[in-house]
């Protein structure tokens, strides 16, 4: 059986879990891990900027492919493994349904249970087997405002097109709360750090969204206050701001901000994760109140077992705000200040944060999927707040993915 596996993805990306059955060529369960991240066992993948979602090279011919089933009735070829591809579509192996020209390509790199590393698989058919995703988040100047180039931020890198069939970026751009067009505005910054302390998840920059400024202390563009207006009073989503029945937020939400994508799925993904980190001066005077700021991930379709859509909460269904349980950067608190340094936050004002926190979720392979990462003021418009998202890869483990959120376990 083709094992569990994670793949590369940066940019260079209908829920439910997908299961895909066997095939003769597959590899034993492994994890790839992205470039530069550390740690034990190989990780997910992001997407080379040229295209390592999906087939770059020629679909060839019978000849080219093998015999990949007898020719129809009608002269077309069958799709043998039932995932939508033909060789006469570029399909390299039609009795493998992970391996066709809208497959996310998997670097196998721990071994299987005989002890040894799989033979490598070329899964999306372009002809070489393995090929390293490159980072696709270089030289973006911090105040770049082309939804794109966020994409390619968080390490979302393959595009893709109506008229293709390959995964990857259908669309990006930045919205406000009720979908439409945000003009340019420093809520939206792509940093190579956010402060000294806190560096990318993946890639080379991580995008920065904010209710106010997307900016660190001093620098061009930075509040170099607590509070700053972009927006003004926006309308949220339906059922945001999301309630939190021990510390009910207003209705009313400001400043707010939002990347949305959409995204054709890889056929053989299973689901996908990101990292994030949020902060906020609200800390700690305005701890379970009505002006909690939130971070919210919103996924459409919806995975079973997300709240109107949204992705990120803890265990007891807190949204992403001051009230969340990973809530650990602040004084006397398990993280401390470090992460805080430099970034404005604590500098300004009293302020907190969360950690390095990675959210998961299942996915339909080969379907469009749209997601919007959004923050907002709640409440008012002062006490800004601030999230990092980076670090986005495919899931491609034959298996059932749960929708869940915990701290990344070795940050780089």
């Amino acid at each position: 059986m083709r094992g569990g596996r994670f793949v590369y993805l940066g940019l260079c990306a209908s829920i439910g879990a997908a299961l895909w059955s066997s095939g003769a060529c597959s590899a034993t369960a492994h994890l790839q891990q992205a470039p530069g991240e550390g740690g034990g066992g190989a990780t997910s993948a992001t997407t080379a900027e040229a295209g390592a979602g999906g087939a770059t090279g020629t679909t060839g011919s019978w000849a080219d492919f093998g015999d990949g089933g007898a020719p129809t009735e009608d002269g077309a070829s069958p799709d043998e493994d039932g995932d939508g591809f033909t060789v006469e579509d570029g399909d390299c192996n039609d009795g493998d349904p992970n391996v066709n020209p809208g497959a996310v390509e998997v670097v196998i790199t721990e071994p299987d249970q005989s002890g040894a590393v799989p033979e490598p698989v070329d899964e999306d058919c372009d002809g070489v087997i393995d090929n390293a995703p490159t980072a696709c988040d270089r030289n973006i100047a911090p105040a770049d405002f082309d939804a794109i180039h966020g994409a390619h931020a968080i390490d979302l890198c393959a595009k893709a097109s109506p008229g293709d069939r390959k995964w990857g970026v259908l669309s990006a751009q930045y919205v406000r709360g009720d979908g439409s067009p945000a003009a340019p505005s420093p809520a939206v910054g792509v940093l190579d750090s956010f402060g000294p302390n806190v560096r990318p998840q993946g890639g080379t920059r991580l995008l920065v969204l904010s209710s106010g400024r997307a900016r660190i202390a001093q620098w061009p563009g930075a509040c170099n206050a607590d509070s700053c207006k972009n927006y003004g009073a926006g309308t949220a989503p339906p059922g945001f701001p999301q309630d939190n029945p021990a510390c009910s937020p207003s209705a009313n939400i400001n400043d707010d901000i939002a990347l949305e994508l959409v995204i054709r799925t890889p056929t053989n993904a299973t689901g996908y994760e990101f990292a994030f980190k949020f902060y906020t001066f609200e800390y700690p005077e305005f701890v379970c109140d009505a002006f909690n700021d939130q971070f919210v991930a919103l996924a459409t379709p919806a995975p079973p077992g997300s709240l109107n859509g949204n992705l990120s909460f803890d265990s007891v269904g807190n949204p992403v705000s001051v009230n969340i349980s990973f809530f650990e950067v602040c004084k006397d608190c398990p993280l401390g200040t470090d992460e805080l340094e430099g970034t404005g936050f604590g500098l300004w004002n009293d302020a907190g944060a969360t950690g390095w926190l990675r959210t998961q979720a299942p996915v339909t392979g080969g379907e469009e999927l749209k997601l919007r990462f959004m923050i907002f003021d709640t409440g008012d418009d002062r006490l800004d707040s601030t999230a990092l998202v980076d670090g986005f890869k495919w899931v491609a483990n034959g298996g059932t993915v749960p929708l869940e959120t915990a701290p990344v376990e070795d940050p780089r």
